[in-house]
């Protein structure tokens, strides 16, 4: 490869590492309104991230296009061709991160419907949890840092341990109490998104891992 093509491959690399971190802003907005939604049962704000799910699939298939032109188009070294891949991979889970986000805030819209009920105990704190495992993830792409990319597939053991907690109060309430069942059900489904959505920041992070160091470790 000429010195003139590597420039130009170089900064076509350096667009397409702005638009995934382009992305990943736009995940981490919709992630704190969807918490914010939650925690308020705000039906307006619910409406606006699902809206918003629209702009994160564009970029997505803009980001995957340009991927798949470069890699038609030019001839990356081992390194770039890693990265590429990875990327292709990444802004999937980013994707569906977002479609998560949107699922729970349609199951916002049905609970503010439903007589008020107390929210799971251990619910904030898997809510936490998972945003630090996004907000991690996303910085450790834009910092290539692998430490912190290892602390997000580390941190997951924690979110499943609030998955479980979750599921058993809600359980035990719908036992003792049937007339509260809607709604827990509704938190069900909450929590296995913000369960899946753990799920896929772990995800990025083991790709994320793969660019820097070349050792693919997909559990």
């Amino acid at each position: 490869m000429g010195i003139k093509m590597r420039q130009s491959f170089i900064a076509q690399l350096e667009e397409l590492n702005n638009k995934v971190i382009k992305m990943g802003s736009i995940l981490e907005l919709s992630t704190n309104e969807m918490i914010d939604a939650l925690d308020t049962i705000d039906v307006e704000k619910a409406k606006k991230i699902i809206a918003r799910d629209d702009e994160i699939d564009l970029l997505e298939q803009q980001i995957e296009r340009e991927c798949i032109n470069i890699l038609a188009q030019q001839q990356p070294l081992a390194t770039d061709l890693r990265k590429i891949t990875s990327i292709m991979k990444i802004i999937t889970d980013i994707e569906r991160i977002a479609d998560q986000c949107a699922d729970i805030s349609e199951y916002i819209i049905k609970l503010s419907n439903m007589p008020k009920t107390k929210a799971p105990a251990d619910l904030g704190n898997m809510i936490e949890a998972m945003k630090k495992m996004v907000i991690d993830t996303i910085d450790s792409f834009v910092e290539a840092d692998i430490e912190k990319a290892s602390a997000v597939m580390e941190a997951d053991d924690a979110v499943d341990k609030y998955f479980d907690n979750i599921c058993k109060e809600l359980s035990d309430v719908m036992q003792k109490d049937p007339s509260v069942v809607p709604q827990s059900i509704c938190y069900l489904m909450v929590i296995k998104y913000l369960e899946r959505m753990a799920d896929h920041a772990t995800n990025i992070a083991e790709w994320i891992t793969f660019i820097v160091t070349g050792d693919l470790i997909l559990g």
